[in-house]
């Protein structure tokens, strides 16, 4: 039997301490899943502003307290306080620095919705942190698991900064890229926060991207493994620059090392058996309560409850990334057919704009909520009969996974992990529980939408479709069975 394993887990965001999108999710979901397998496995995140200490127990450990840590050319005091993750036996340790996380964002000012212009600072240090935390401890770990760019010095400091420090000596690293769109591209001014010199910053510098300097890059080129969260993304990241976003041929380079592991789902908070934000839980056996929920969700949204019209659900942020661009193209096409519509997200203006005009024109179908609202987001995975996710690229993808637990029937494009997830519905063959459209054009969105909504009148079929997606597993054991076999490669 493989001896139990010492992981650090290093992210710039953990649900519910920080939030900002599907990384938290993860961070929270895979650390109590690996505990649980018996692994020792720590957290290191930031000490944002708007944590709330109170609440959620954090404490002072007296041998963190002022550690110096070296940022470029000068000396911070990073104070680091102690807590666990809720419902867990899993310790989390919080970086904290007035100069550095003490705003009211986590990596964008809200005053001027531009990038904070010292983030390459503050991930550095942050970076460096959680290593001299380690040293403080006296904690050895086996892996250190790193999540995107924020976190993707990690390994660059390891096997440079500290390579003559027999501390890590035995300590390897894993680099999950979540999106590779988002990679920290900074100016040359960052240069002395990653200790290259600009006769070094040459076209051969790990740092050096058309002129810019890239944390992830060098975290891909030093780490000594790649994990993304689907097979499919994966391979479209080293295929071209609509993936790769400048960096494919990097990634190709490392691709022996690259491995797509699909994210799970916390089923402690999204399963329609025990969800406390919906009026009527109800289970793949016994179905009855899905249309009281339907119910419950259109006369919430100000719409009239017709039974055997269908409901299609969407909650994502309003960008192109997430398909908009395609379903403002055919937005009045989809309203003219007979179906109610409830959309839940904030984002772009024009797609605001698109949405606000639809409401008023179609006043009895469609309903919009520029916001975020968690209660509202399980109401519409439980309460919508469709679930639509027409994402131009997703890395991985939770929300069609809510979906299909939920028994609402995803309509996707085939990119990323929604390619992974959702298999594609078809009269002839017994195992689809989607819909799915292989070219991305408003003309094939419409059209599965309108198969999606033939399908859904013949009411048997549509419940063995509902029965087949409920039936799937896409719970975090899964995963992270798969993440330590990752971790084991390593040691091995």
């Amino acid at each position: 039997m493989q001896q139990p394993l010492k992981i650090l887990f290093v992210s710039s965001e953990v649900a519910p301490f920080a939030k900002t999108g599907g990384l938290a999710d993860v961070s929270a979901a895979l650390p109590k899943v690996l505990k649980d397998m018996d692994h020792d496995v720590r957290i290191v995140m930031p000490k944002y502003g708007s944590i709330n200490e109170r609440r959620y127990t954090l404490r002072e450990v007296i041998r963190l307290k002022e550690i110096s840590v070296s940022v470029g050319g000068k000396v911070v005091h990073a104070n680091v306080k102690s807590s666990f993750l809720p419902d867990s036996k899993v310790q989390a340790y919080f970086v904290g620095s007035n100069e550095y996380f003490n705003r009211p964002g986590f990596y964008v000012d809200p005053e001027t919705n531009q990038d904070y212009p010292d983030n390459a600072e503050r991930f550095s240090f942050f970076s460096r942190s959680a290593l001299e935390i380690l040293k403080k401890l006296h904690w050895q770990p086996d892996i250190i698991h790193c999540n995107d760019w924020q976190t993707a010095l990690i390994p660059y400091f390891i096997k440079k900064l500290y390579k003559e420090n027999s501390f890590f000596v035995g300590t390897k690293t894993l680099l999950t890229i979540h999106n590779v769109a988002f990679q920290g591209i900074f100016d040359q001014k960052a240069l002395p926060l990653v200790y290259v010199t600009k006769d070094e910053f040459t076209s051969n510098c790990a740092f050096h991207f058309w002129g810019k300097v890239n944390f992830l890059k060098a975290g891909i080129l030093y780490a000594d493994l790649l994990n993304t969260v689907s097979k499919t993304y994966a391979k479209e990241i080293q295929s071209c620059d609509e993936f790769g976003f400048g960096l494919q041929t990097v990634i190709k380079k490392r691709s022996r090392y690259l491995f797509g592991i699909l994210n799970g789902i916390d089923d402690q908070h999204w399963d329609p058996e025990t969800d406390k934000f919906i009026p009527v839980q109800y289970s793949k056996s016994d179905l009855s309560g899905k249309m009281d929920n339907k119910r419950a969700l259109v006369e919430s949204q100000g719409l009239v409850f017709q039974p055997e019209v269908p409901v299609i659900g969407m909650v994502s942020r309003l960008t192109d990334q997430k398909g908009l661009d395609i379903v403002s193209k055919v937005l009045d096409d989809i309203l003219n057919l007979d179906v109610q519509m409830v959309v839940l997200g904030v984002g772009e203006k024009k797609y605001h704009e698109r949405l606000q005009k639809a409401t008023t024109k179609y006043p009895k179908k469609l309903a919009v909520n520029f916001c975020f609202d968690n209660e509202l987001a399980h109401l519409i995975e439980a309460g919508a009969d469709m679930f639509l996710m027409p994402s131009h690229y997703e890395p991985c993808g939770l929300t069609q996974l809510y979906s299909l637990k939920y028994g609402t029937i995803p309509i996707v494009f085939s990119t990323g992990g929604l390619a992974d997830t959702i298999k594609h519905f078809s009269p002839d063959t017994p195992r689809g529980y989607g819909f799915v459209f292989n070219e991305y054009t408003a003309e094939n969105l419409i059209k599965t939408i309108e198969s999606a909504i033939d399908v859904f009148q013949d009411k048997e079929t549509w419940k063995k479709i509902m029965n087949r997606a409920m039936k799937l597993d896409f719970s975090w054991h899964k995963a992270a069975e798969k993440y330590v076999d990752l971790y084991y490669r390593l040691k091995t």
